[in-house]
C-alpha cells in the first residue's frame, strides 16, 4: 500500500470534516478551496490518487 501525499491527506481532512459539521461530504470545489486546488480535474486526480494508495 502506498502511502498518501501530504496534499491528499489534506484532501481526506477536509472531507472528515465537512462529514463530522454538516453529516454531508463536500463538493471537489468546497475540496479544492480548502486545499487550494482551483481545478476540479486536480481535484479529482488528487482523489483517484488517494483511492489507489488505499
Amino acid at each position: 500500500m502506498d502511502h498518501l501525499s501530504a496534499r491528499q491527506e489534506r484532501i481526506l481532512t477536509c472531507i472528515r470534516e465537512r462529514i463530522a459539521e454538516t453529516g454531508e461530504g463536500p463538493s471537489i470545489r468546497q475540496i479544492g478551496q480548502v486545499v487550494g486546488l482551483s481545478s476540479t480535474s486536480s481535484v479529482a486526480y488528487q482523489l483517484d490518487g488517494s483511492k489507489s494508495a488505499g
